[in-house]
């Protein structure tokens, strides 16, 4: 597994992190949850594991079930380490 897809299930398993942080904290289960944002329990589930990756429409539907800002979900990640040239590098280059 690459970098990237590192990096990518860091991110899916902090977010089904903070979902489920959340939903405990509001005494949900994954069943009144998945009825709030209308999927299945077993999708709550999912995606609190990181087994499936949370769509930016879901975010937006769990943070309004949640009652939370969207950027509740982000909060904790540490930066991702870009590699690519800064944009003053490419002025330089040219």
């Amino acid at each position: 597994m690459g970098r990237k897809a590192n990096a990518t299930q860091s991110i899916d398993l902090h977010l089904g992190n903070r979902l489920h942080c959340r939903r405990k904290a509001l005494r949900l289960t994954q069943k009144q949850l998945g009825e709030l944002a209308g999927v299945t329990f077993q999708q709550i589930q999912k995606y609190e594991c990181g087994t499936n990756r949370i769509s930016g429409a879901m975010i937006w539907l769990l943070a309004d079930a949640l009652e939370v800002p969207v950027t509740y979900f982000y909060d904790g990640l540490p930066k991702p380490q870009n590699e690519a040239v800064a944009p003053e590098a490419l002025r330089d280059a040219a």
